[in-house]
């Protein structure tokens, strides 16, 4: 090498600088050091420049590990010999110098680790106009593989962080960016050098991060996944610091721009990131509350299905869930004068509502309503989705919240009735009794708003559903027909509830069905507490309407003659009693049929008819009750039933006992009780058509599965032994 190829350095100087030993690389670098001196005090920057373009350029354009070296120790020495002045010459000094962390030599990687340090420490707040190339330079050696290099990014990250520090100004909004690609990085040794500057940014007073906390919430959840439980604590007490500092001064924080990306997380499936979402999602709504609620259905989305989690791992999760839940519903109370939403909803607003439940990217620009104002059309989506969950809890939060939402904005809710209704119609066949109270507290809602129940557009829509439910499935029927008749009467008024049901079963096509559902409906007639004023007022008559009533009530009765002769006695029609029970003789005499009696004998027995046994004793109708009571004897084999009701008829005088006020009420005239009892007749020779049909043998082409005669609805209570 000719020692003009080098100028302004000599051919001696190049070899020690490029020798394997560190003392004359040291011998050499101390000899430009002192060149370099020279040249500035001289101000020869046309040395300098040419001195720096030899040591960056020519030498570091080589392959060969050493020479790389001797620039990389150049290159420091120009720097100690400029002193403040390098800062003029910062730019040429850095380059070749980082780029010599990516070197695949790791002795090459340490030594820029080290001449990144001298560099950097002499220019101090000067590199910072250089920082987002130190700082990427930084962070690659900080996780770099080989641990001497990583020792020397420790010292090289102390002193940046001292710059910055130190440094009155520092551009906190150019640095977030580079600092949220880093958080995104794989790796242990990467993800804890940013979550390290995150801290230490915090740490600054001078230098808020809350501001700019939307960039790095993200990245921070995201690694609270890390599998190295130091990293994962270091990240999890920054985001507590973080949230202490939102509470402390929840001004600086734009909550609408974070809360979708909390919403997202909170349905991860690692415990610690959903568990952090979901009390920071707490935190928000508590903090900006009614600014929330644009955001109630991404949010329902994340809570309600941690309402079904039952094990103790995440019970935490499962009690913040349902604090949010419960701030929701008071925020949306307190807020519903002025939630009425647009016409119209964003696609935005909209979009998040229209994703499965399981999607978790959801955008942080979704659900944009600047106005505070409840996305009515969203939550319901999503509630109604929700009702599709398999847990109890879930479901019941559901059915909750469209209650409450019926409450609170009735008028808005009742747009949406149409899906409401056909997906709270079935969740009735759920398995749950809380479900089921629930969705049908939700349906008598929906029924009774607004307006009264007769001209509401789901009252018989309604029942009609239920019915064909009941019809479908056995099960339901046996299990919790009667359940769900009975919290209908509570819940709606129980004279408009048997007279709807009855004009509907006159319609009835399934005449067993229907002959079933009377046998129910008579039984909590007759015996359910709820139905106590109802059945006082049949006894009495004297209430306006109840005559159209027992006319409703005995059409429809005359599917079941057991059920239609206990509404005849409850109404003291006791010489009716005695017609009808004549006609008994021309029936089909089936177990059925006498098990229905032996029911009714032991309701007589009970204290539901105590009103009537003592009618026995005198007054006006108390023959006629004797005799169909006699009659009712005669139907009877000589079972426990029969000698229950014989010595019953035989405790009582045959001649009247007591001198009883009558107390019996307007009753039907004979004439109208004869046209009924001809209905009766009728609709009893249909019921043998449709037995005979039924019984009828299989056609040959049926199928072998599905024999013809079977009825479709046994009644639940049916014995399993033969008719008589």
């Amino acid at each position: 090498m000719s020692e003009k190829d080098y100028a302004p350095l000599s051919t001696a100087c190049v070899r020690g600088l490029c020798d394997k030993l560190y003392e004359k690389r040291k011998f050499a670098g101390v000899e430009i050091e002192k060149m370099v001196k020279d040249f500035n005090d001289a101000n020869n920057t046309n040395q300098i420049k040419k001195l720096i373009r030899v040591l960056g350029q020519d030498l570091m354009s080589s392959t060969n590990p050493n020479v790389k070296n001797g620039a990389l120790m150049g290159l420091s020495s120009v720097a100690v010999g400029l002193g403040k002045g390098c800062t003029v010459y910062l730019s040429e000094l850095l380059h070749p110098i980082v780029a010599c962390v990516s070197e695949g030599e790791s002795r090459v990687r340490y030594l820029a680790a080290e001449a990144l340090f001298n560099v950097l420490k002499i220019a101090r707040g000067a590199s910072l106009s250089h920082f987002p190339l130190v700082f990427d330079a930084l962070a690659r050696l900080a996780s770099d593989p080989e641990p001497q290099v990583r020792q020397g990014a420790e010292l090289l990250d102390r002193l940046v962080k001292d710059i910055v520090t130190e440094s009155g100004v520092f551009d906190v909004s150019a640095f977030v960016p580079l600092l949220r690609e880093r958080l995104y990085v794989r790796g242990a040794c990467a993800r804890q050098f940013a979550a390290a500057w995150v801290s230490a940014l915090d740490a600054l007073p001078e230098l808020p991060l809350l501001p700019h906390l939307r960039d790095l919430l993200d990245p921070m959840l995201h690694m609270l996944d890390e599998p190295h439980p130091e990293i994962r604590r270091m990240c999890e007490v920054q985001l507590n610091e973080f949230l202490r500092s939102i509470k402390k001064d929840p001004s600086q924080v734009d909550f609408q721009s974070m809360i979708n990306i909390l919403i997202t997380h909170a349905q991860s499936p690692e415990e610690l990131v959903q568990l952090t979402a979901i009390t920071w999602i707490k935190e928000f709504v508590e903090l900006a509350g009614p600014s929330m609620l644009p955001y109630a259905s991404g949010i329902l989305c994340a809570v309600l299905p941690c309402l079904a989690y039952s094990d103790e791992a995440r019970k935490n999760i499962r009690e913040t869930a349902a604090t949010v839940n419960f701030q929701l519903t008071k925020l949306v109370a307190s807020s519903s004068p002025e939630s009425t939403p647009a016409p119209e909803g964003t696609e935005e607003e909209e979009a998040i509502a229209d994703k499965t439940l399981t999607e978790s990217d959801i955008n942080e620009d979704e659900l944009s309503n600047k106005e505070g104002k409840l996305n009515l059309d969203a939550v319901v989506r999503v509630l109604t989705q929700m009702l599709h969950h398999s847990s109890v809890h879930t479901k019941v939060a559901v059915l909750d919240w469209i209650l409450h939402l019926y409450n609170k904005l009735p008028n808005e809710m009742y747009g949406h009735t149409e899906v409401v209704f056909a997906r709270v119609v079935a969740v009735l066949a759920d398995a749950a009794g809380d479900v089921l109270r629930r969705a049908l507290a939700v349906l008598a809602e929906i029924c009774s708003c607004p307006g009264d129940l007769e001209s509401s557009p789901y009252y018989y829509k309604f029942l009609q559903a239920l019915l064909k439910l009941l019809a479908a499935d056995e099960n339901l029927l046996e299990d919790r027909g009667a359940f769900i008749i009975r919290q209908l009467c509570v819940l709606l008024n129980a004279e408009d509830i048997y007279k709807a049901l009855s004009k509907i079963l006159l319609e009835e096509k399934n005449l067993r069905f229907a002959a079933v559902m009377v046998d129910v409906l008579n039984t909590i007639l007759l015996t359910a507490a709820e139905l106590y004023d109802l059945r006082l007022q049949l006894r009495n008559m004297e209430k306006p309407g109840t005559m159209s009533l027992f006319r409703s009530l005995y059409l429809c009765w005359c599917h079941s003659p057991v059920s239609l002769l206990a509404l005849c006695l409850l109404t003291h029609h006791y010489v009716h009693c005695n017609r009808l029970i004549a006609t008994f003789g021309d029936l089909e005499i089936t177990v059925d049929f006498l098990t229905e009696v032996d029911k009714l004998v032991q309701l007589i027995e009970s204290p539901i008819f105590a009103y009537l046994r003592l009618e026995l004793l005198g007054g006006a109708q108390s023959e006629a009750l004797r005799g169909a009571l006699f009659g009712l004897l005669m139907l009877l084999p000589q079972s426990d039933a029969f000698h229950a009701l014989r010595h019953r008829l035989h405790a009582a005088p045959h001649h009247p006992y007591l001198k009883r006020e009558e107390s019996v009420g307007v009753q039907c005239s004979e004439s109208e009780l004869e046209t009924l009892l001809g209905e009766f007749r009728r609709v009893q020779a249909a019921h043998r058509r449709y037995r005979l049909l039924h019984r009828a043998p299989a056609a040959p082409h049926a199928p072998p599965h599905a024999p013809p005669h079977a009825p479709p609805h046994a009644p639940p209570h049916a014995p399993p032994h033969a008719a008589s």
